[in-house]
């Protein structure tokens, strides 16, 4: 899968969940961490968990090898690391005391439209 379908898939999900203010940064020649960022926001706990494991869930059944996640328990962020592809989700305080689009305000941005539907509970975070 490319990165670029990947990242497609990932805000496919987002917006499937109603994440808000979802933001695609273009990082390639700026890091050699990742290629791209994605940055949603959720309104509470239970939103930023649900975010989170519906772009694992969907990103799976794409092929994509999922490397690693941090932050589901608690639920005011998530870190979801798709290879290429890191998948940032935060309530908005959490959001804007990390300012990550200031951080990276030299990358190409892109904010993406918004949808919605619901999500199941799942451990989506090991790999296969």
């Amino acid at each position: 899968m490319q990165n670029e379908e990947l990242v497609q898939v990932a805000v496919a999900a987002l917006e499937e969940l109603k994440g808000k203010d979802i933001l695609s940064m273009d990082v390639r020649g700026k890091t050699s961490v990742t290629d791209f960022m994605l940055i949603a926001s959720g309104t509470s706990g239970r939103h930023v968990r649900s975010l989170a494991e519906n772009v694992l869930e969907k990103a799976k059944a794409a092929g994509a090898r999922i490397v690693g996640c941090e932050g589901l328990e608690g639920g005011e962020w998530a870190l979801l690391d798709l290879g290429d592809v890191l998948v940032h989700v935060m309530q908005v305080p959490t959001r804007q005391f990390y300012d990550l689009e200031r951080l990276w305000q030299g990358a190409e941005q892109s904010r993406a439209q918004q949808a919605g539907a619901d999500a199941g509970q799942a451990d989506l975070c090991g790999s296969d």
